[in-house]
């Protein structure tokens, strides 16, 4: 059986790509206070492991804290060994996904297609990455959906942000992964902050607005 999805209040994943351990701690608790409730550290990122440890020790239990670009079933293990609980891949390997489901994460590989949309829950992903979600956009996103369980969960990454939550979300997308739109390395713990109370306040006025 695959590992679900959690229900969370606002899915929505934090990339973090690039950040240093030195800066993770202060900026993973402005993002956990803002309401973000994932938060994805790359592994083509300085000591990425290291960062994914020390965030991991510090999130309550309903925050998930994991990596991102994983390739191979040993960054896989090694996640693992850090307390990394959640697992986003660029692309469908199902050794990859099986190796991180039996350490009882929740995944996220990267899809495109219908193809590999489907592949990727075969394999048992907890949900698809539709990316680049800016160049499918979200009447892209549903066509595919068109052919997938109705109760897959779909992220929507890659050039998503406050300023087009609404349009997604219309289109019945809930879960979303924001990168360069909430951080970039070098800023701050403070202007991270504030980019995640932006984040936040327009992903929640969107919501309210689908109602």
């Amino acid at each position: 059986m695959p590992v679900l999805f959690p229900p969370m209040r606002r899915p929505l994943v934090a990339i973090l790509r690039g950040i240093k351990p030195a800066e993770t701690e202060a900026i993973v608790g402005r993002l956990i206070e803002a309401g973000m409730t994932a938060i994805e550290i790359p592994l083509n990122s300085p000591e990425p492991f290291r960062s994914i440890e020390l965030a991991a020790k510090q999130a309550p239990r309903d925050v998930l804290i994991g990596a991102g670009t994983v390739l191979t079933t040993a960054d896989v293990d090694r996640l693992h060994g850090v307390g990394g609980r959640l697992m986003v891949s660029p692309n469908v390997d199902a050794e990859v996904l099986a190796r991180a489901g039996h350490h009882g994460m929740v995944t996220l590989p990267g899809v495109f297609s219908p193809t590999e949309a489907l592949l990727a829950l075969k394999s048992g992903a907890s949900g698809l990455k539709f990316f680049p979600a800016s160049v499918l956009g979200a009447a892209g996103i549903t066509a595919i959906r068109a052919v997938l369980p109705p109760d897959a969960l779909i992220a929507a990454v890659g050039g998503v942000s406050e300023k087009n939550f609404a349009e997604y979300i219309k289109a019945g997308i809930r879960a979303f992964g924001m990168g360069s739109s909430l951080y970039k390395p070098g800023m701050s713990a403070a202007n991270v902050a504030e980019r995640a109370k932006v984040t936040v306040e327009a992903y929640d006025a969107a919501v309210q607005g689908a109602l």
